[in-house]
């Protein structure tokens, strides 16, 4: 029987597999085919889960994953993988020494030896496009293994980085979002947010993913109202919509003059009802 299965690694990298064995269960460590090679991840997820979750990211280019899931991992093997993370530490400062040395501008984030250490990958962030052909063949002369050099975006930096939002909270991104989507100023405007960007921004210093949490739902509940600067025919004659009110169901309306009054959003429906003859006709 091929068990379909989510395997974690380093940070939130993750990769697909398939299984023909029995009794894998989450959270054990397994053997899994690499690039030109082996490597050591966790299982995260299995089955049908696994598979709605590999579709949902789009991380599935087949149906079926084509590296497979050689073995359950030895103790020992686990242990030396622990090994590695804690050499990644020396790595990751002597790879900035190279970069140092060298001149260039970039920035590196974060190391990740694979299981076997038949493949070194270094993880940046740079501003522009990076020349690293040299860089390259000197880190292979250091560290004796083929190095892949991989550059990523300051939102993938946070996620691998981890940290602490201004919730008090640990990072989504580095936890439990499974991937990170375009976050736009319009969100912040539909939640009718501070646009400062100090106040809406995260620590990798772009829009906070969770301002995508709720849109949905203002976005729902901002259709039964009319639109700010509307001008309503009310029993007061017309009224322009100055503010509206979507969890508190009230709208603020200002006449010609410039007085403003607040009016409950069923109240305002029947009034505009009554003066159009156009029941709850307010959009």
């Amino acid at each position: 029987m091929t068990t379909f299965a989510e395997i974690g690694f380093k940070g939130t990298r993750k990769d697909y597999f398939t299984w023909t064995g029995t009794d894998l269960q989450s959270g054990q460590h397994v053997i899994v085919e690499a690039d030109r090679g082996e490597d050591l991840g966790e299982v995260v997820a299995l089955g049908t889960v696994a598979e709605r979750k590999c579709s949902g990211s789009g991380g599935c280019s087949t149906p079926t994953p084509e590296k497979r899931i050689l073995r359950v991992a030895h103790e020992d093997e686990v242990t030396l993988l622990e090994t590695l993370r804690r050499d990644e530490d020396r790595v990751r400062a002597e790879a900035r020494e190279k970069v140092d040395q060298h001149g260039l501008k970039m920035k590196v984030t974060e190391a990740e030896w694979q299981f076997d250490r038949k493949k070194l990958t270094i993880y940046f962030t740079a501003d522009k496009r990076v020349d690293f052909r040299e860089l390259v063949r000197d880190l292979a002369r250091t560290f004796r293994t083929r190095i892949e050099l991989r550059q990523i975006g300051v939102r993938d930096e946070a996620a691998l980085l981890g940290g602490v939002g201004r919730c008090g909270r640990e990072l989504c991104c580095s936890t439990w979002l499974p991937e990170l989507k375009p976050v736009s100023l319009q969100l912040a405007k539909d939640q009718n947010l501070s646009l400062n960007p100090a106040q809406i921004s995260g620590c990798c210093g772009r829009l906070m993913c969770c301002l995508m949490y709720e849109h949905e739902t203002y976005v729902q509940a901002r259709r039964r109202f009319p639109r700010e600067g509307k001008i309503l025919k009310t029993s007061r004659g017309e009224e322009r919509v100055a503010k509206v009110d979507i969890w508190g169901d009230h709208v603020t309306l200002k006449n010609p003059e410039g007085d403003a009054r607040v009016v409950p959003l069923e109240e305002l429906k029947r009034e505009v009802g009554d003066a159009t003859g156009r029941p709850g006709a307010l959009t």
